[in-house]
């Protein structure tokens, strides 16, 4: 009975030894699988400003898919850049028009027109009434898009001349997710409502 005793001991430690093991490797595969997908495939980045409001508040922290898997950008895209000659950091507009595209403001209406059409904007703060100094209209060239931030009037985005179109190389990826809301009034109450896809 003894040596039986002795005889179990040892599976029993070698068990869990084998089971700790699996744990182990489970928690490093995940770890890394993490850090594979938000070093290549998404990241969090936080919104600065108020240029995009209503539709994001300062704080706000989104979850952007890589310039590389976007396979291109649409018109109502928000989307993330850096033009370090512009900004240093970081922006977030959404897409007016892409490469070819004529885009156009009528000052006394407010409306933005891309090919002559109307844009039917229901997610501005107010309407366009500036125009930075660009004329218009104005044409996107290849390989570029025409970005502005709902805020209308308070967004430095492509009418100013100092950032103009953008060039898809600058553009670091499309934002696809609310992940967490950052405060929505002076009272600093997160709208947890909000959290979502976005354009």
């Amino acid at each position: 009975m003894q040596r039986e005793a002795q005889r179990t001991e040892p599976k029993e430690k070698k068990s869990r030894s084998r089971e700790a093991y699996e744990w182990v490797q489970a928690l490093v595969c995940s770890v890394l699988a993490v850090v594979v997908v938000f070093t290549f495939g998404v990241r969090l980045i936080g919104v600065d400003g108020h240029s995009m409001v209503p539709t994001l508040q300062e704080g706000d922290r989104l979850l952007v898919l890589n310039s590389i898997f976007c396979g291109g950008y649409e018109p109502g895209n928000i989307v993330v850049l850096r033009k370090e000659s512009f900004l240093p950091t970081p922006i977030v507009k959404r897409v007016i028009a892409v490469g070819g595209q004529v885009v156009d403001i009528d000052l006394t209406s407010g409306t933005v027109f891309v090919d002559g059409i109307p844009l039917q904007e229901d997610y501005i703060n107010e309407r366009t009434f500036t125009t930075d100094g660009t004329e218009f209209p104005l044409t996107v060239p290849e390989g570029c898009v025409f970005v502005m931030g709902d805020n209308r009037n308070h967004s430095n985005d492509s009418r100013d001349a100092r950032l103009g179109t953008v060039d898809t190389r600058y553009i670091i990826g499309r934002a696809v997710f609310l992940a967490f809301p950052g405060p929505d009034n002076e009272a600093k109450v997160r709208d947890y409502g909000r959290i979502g896809g976005i354009g």
